[in-house]
């Protein structure tokens, strides 16, 4: 296979590395292994939830944009494992192209080396955010190749491949072709030239003409927009679902799916043309397919896909045929030239007329094939990106899996960006921020909170460090941490005891306050709402409403001051005369602090996809069982056996949940 990415003409200079991982180390969380055979048993029908992060270009450091698409994706994955469902999530590297060429380049190494090297620091960012993902793939990986490949030959052979001239604007930096449109002249600020660039992204466009392979994606637009309309929640949120469909609708073009290999060397090959490589964007795409178990596991269809790379790889040569038959059956070509062939941006070439075959709908999979997609999470349940990449996820990769006959991934979660002081960050401004520095300073769960607190989905999100240590004082230091403290450090009550004599202390309405009540409904409705946010791919929402509970529960606290309840106890006469005064005392002394430790436990609970050690660790302090912490127990009174402390509240703030930042500017 280190054939298929040998690069040509790049020099190789003195660079100092960075940490080099074996191969091993690459798969994250389980053995390798081979993948299932042919023969070997069906996996489980019961199908994981699937969630993914884009697969992240290594042509240049991690920014805070790529830690914060990570957290959501490992936040809606872990909120499915509360849940009880097994839950899958991908991440890892896109490391072809044009850009990762030139980077490679730039700093004289070969791109193999380049992207081990780069490819270590994202594994590592995973690693310390504590990501729970299941498989880091790097498209220079060996699987991954083999199903880029054999899906190129899946989609020859359903007739949507096509061999033309192409001319147009292209962007290296987006990796992709822009229409006449979408492109404009502008003034660059730093040197004052006049340059082309796309009105979308900013990003400098060239132009470009090349002969090149090419997606039917026009044949199969109807069949897009029938999808968007029976699924409208496809793309969250709505409004990028909005701008899907007009997209779809008034500019869709066959797209251009390979480059020659004379320009782009560090690529996977088109099979049977070595002078082409396979479009880094369609080739990247099936990264998501690969880890679900593409070719070999999706049997019957697709493990002929398996035999047919093999079978290529063993035969490929400089003669090899460029177009198969197969595909020429499926194209009537027109000897005439386009009339309109010189005009920028459409491709110089026969006109054709599609097969019938490309308009008829999917046949519907086997239980067999059903079987096998779904064992491995197929389709993906939830895709998570930053805007700027929609399209290739809402248009490019549904047409194709329509294309081939394949299940489309559910839902799009396109989160929006991070400013800096509300200007763009930009790596020529010298405003990105580094995820490494910002979690060695405020912690990884505070910032994993921040991100998800402040993130923005529709809307951009501001980052300051004086906002994160707003959020770090209010929300976590002054509220989840001050109000554990309050209830588990003093010796003027027991949180056991309390537990015990709690949901007596709750019977009958004469004996709950207005206070009380409101308090109550507080805990009892949190976990659904929450739920309903993250069914609404909204964590953001989902974590207010958890915190509201916190702000509540000071208040609550505060109000019925338990610490002076306690204090008349201790002071108050045993007499009989009394008994009655006390028992009013101390069924209002164990009604704050049950409620309270109820709030905790549940908030806790809910709160381990966002925060997974320090929500441990509040759950620890309460003593709460670990077999009962999922989101069945986040209701009022389903656990009566904790109070009894796994871990030790600390003595003093400094020694609390939330210490206090060392550095505060």
């Amino acid at each position: 296979m280190d054939r298929l990415l040998m690069a040509r003409g790049l020099g190789c200079l003195h660079r100092p590395c960075r940490q080099r991982l074996s191969a091993r180390e690459w798969q994250v969380g389980r053995p390798l292994q081979r993948r299932h055979a042919a023969t070997a048993k069906p996996p489980p029908t019961t199908k994981p939830y699937y969630v993914t992060t884009p697969i992240f270009y290594v042509n240049a450091d991690p920014h805070i944009g790529h830690l914060y698409t990570m957290v959501l994706a490992d936040v809606l994955k872990r909120w499915q494992t509360l849940l009880g469902r097994k839950a899958l999530l991908c991440t890892g590297t896109d490391e072809h192209g044009l850009k990762v060429q030139q980077a490679a380049t730039r700093a004289g190494v070969p791109p193999k080396q380049f992207c081990d090297e780069n490819a270590s620091v994202f594994l590592d960012l995973a690693r310390r955010a504590s990501i729970d993902n299941d498989f880091f793939i790097r498209t220079t990986d060996a699987d991954h190749i083999a199903a880029a490949r054999a899906f190129w030959r899946r989609l020859r052979r359903k007739g949507y491949i096509y061999q033309s001239q192409h001319q147009g604007w292209y962007c290296v930096s987006d990796e992709t072709f822009y229409p006449e449109a979408l492109v404009e002249k502008r003034i660059a600020p730093a040197t004052g030239k006049v340059e082309m660039v796309s009105t979308e992204t900013g990003k400098t466009v060239e132009w470009t003409e090349e002969q090149n392979y090419h997606f039917r994606m026009t044949a199969v637009r109807d069949r897009l927009l029938q999808f968007y309309a029976e699924n409208p929640d496809f793309v969250v949120p709505a409004a990028r679902m909005n701008e899907v469909v007009h997209w779809v609708t008034h500019n869709l073009e066959d797209l251009s799916i390979s480059r020659p290999s004379s320009r782009l060397t560090w690529a996977v090959p088109a099979p049977e043309d070595p002078s082409q490589t396979i479009y880094v964007w369609m080739e990247a795409l099936v990264n998501y397919m690969t880890k679900a178990g593409y070719p070999e596991r999706w049997a019957p269809e697709e493990q002929r896909e398996a035999a047919l790379e093999a079978e290529a790889e063993a035969t490929e040569s400089a003669e090899a045929v460029v177009i198969d038959g197969n595909v020429q059956a499926n194209m009537v070509m027109e000897s005439e030239e386009d009339n309109n062939s010189s005009s920028k941006g459409r491709r110089r070439s026969g006109r054709y007329k599609p097969s019938s075959e490309l308009h008829k709908a999917a046949a519907p999979l086997t239980p067999e094939q059903r079987q096998r997609h779904e064992g491995g999470g197929w389709p993906v349940d939830v895709h998570v990106m930053g805007k700027d990449i929609v399209r290739f996820h809402a248009v490019y990769w549904p047409a194709l899996l329509l294309a081939v006959d394949l299940p489309l991934p559910r839902r799009i979660l396109s989160h929006a960006h991070w400013t800096l002081g509300r200007k763009k960050m930009s790596k020529s401004v010298g405003n990105v921020v580094n995820p490494f520095y910002a979690m060695d300073r405020f912690g990884v769960d505070a910032m994993r909170y921040y991100l998800l607190h402040d993130g923005g989905i529709e809307h951009d999100g501001d980052y300051g460090n004086e906002h994160i240590v707003d959020r770090y004082k209010k929300g976590l230091q002054g509220g989840l941490g001050n109000l554990l403290g309050r209830i588990t450090r003093t010796t003027r009550w027991s949180v056991r005891e309390t537990v015990v004599r709690g949901p007596s202390s709750l019977e009958g309405s004469a004996r709950r306050s207005a206070p009380v009540e409101a308090q109550i409904a507080s805990i009892q409705n949190v976990a659904g709402l929450a739920a309903s946010h993250m069914e609404r791919l909204d964590p953001r929402q989902a974590l207010h409403a958890i915190m509201d509970v916190v702000y509540q529960t000071n208040r609550f606290l505060q109000e019925l001051e338990p610490w002076s309840v306690a204090k008349q106890l201790a002071t108050a006469p045993t007499t009989s005369e009394a008994s009655s005064g006390n028992e009013a005392l101390r069924v209002r002394l164990d009604q704050s602090v049950y409620l309270t430790a109820e709030a905790l436990r549940v908030v806790g609970i809910l709160l381990q996809p966002v925060m997974p050690a320090k929500a441990a660790e509040v759950l620890d302090i309460l003593g709460v069982g670990h077999g009962r912490r999922s989101f069945d127990y986040a209701q009022l009174g389903t656990d009566g056996d904790y109070g009894l402390p796994m871990k030790p509240p600390g003595k003093s703030k400094d020694g609390g949940l939330f210490p206090p930042l060392p550095v505060e500017d």
